[in-house]
């Protein structure tokens, strides 16, 4: 299958909640890296970010898909989130949290009409101060708001 990733990243970029999504995401989690990432087979693009950790991507910048929990997530369809890798039986001895550094991560599946998009993930060197199963509920409807305006952005793109 061919996608075009670069269409991909400029429609997230043209959907103007997707800064304040980001930044609510970030004061809500208390982490200090958010995005919206394209997750393919075979590909992680970032699509749009907020960092204020430095973790260091920028929309359009890569990872290797098999390094990233969001490649588990575009298989499995479901969201995913940790408080304390450390402290966390099924994450603590996980490639991705030791490769990249980080204590806190939640991330959700975008379900566009078509299918799985991407991601909607944050992370943070810190663990969690907040109980990030209470904003799960938030996490997945700012999800299915992304998806519902790529889905728009494609039809009246379609037209």
């Amino acid at each position: 299958m061919h996608y075009d990733f670069a269409a991909d990243i400029a429609a997230v970029q043209r959907i103007p909640e997707v800064e304040a999504i980001l930044a609510d995401v970030c004061r809500l989690t208390g982490m200090g890296f958010s995005a919206v990432a394209r997750v393919t087979a075979d590909r992680w693009i970032a699509c749009q970010v907020l960092d204020q950790i430095e973790f260091g991507l920028h929309p359009g910048d890569e990872l290797k898909v098999q390094t990233t929990i969001c490649d588990e997530i575009r298989a499995s369809r479901q969201g995913v989130y940790i408080d304390h890798v450390a402290a966390d039986q099924a994450w603590c001895t996980h490639h991705t949290p030791a490769l990249y550094g980080f204590e806190s991560y939640i991330s959700w599946p975008i379900l566009r009409a078509e299918g799985f998009f991407g991601t909607l993930c944050a992370i943070d060197p810190a663990p969690s101060r907040v109980p990030l199963a209470t904003l799960v509920p938030q996490i997945e409807d700012y999800a299915q708001q992304i998806a519902a305006e790529l889905d728009r952005l494609s039809l009246a793109a379609s037209r």
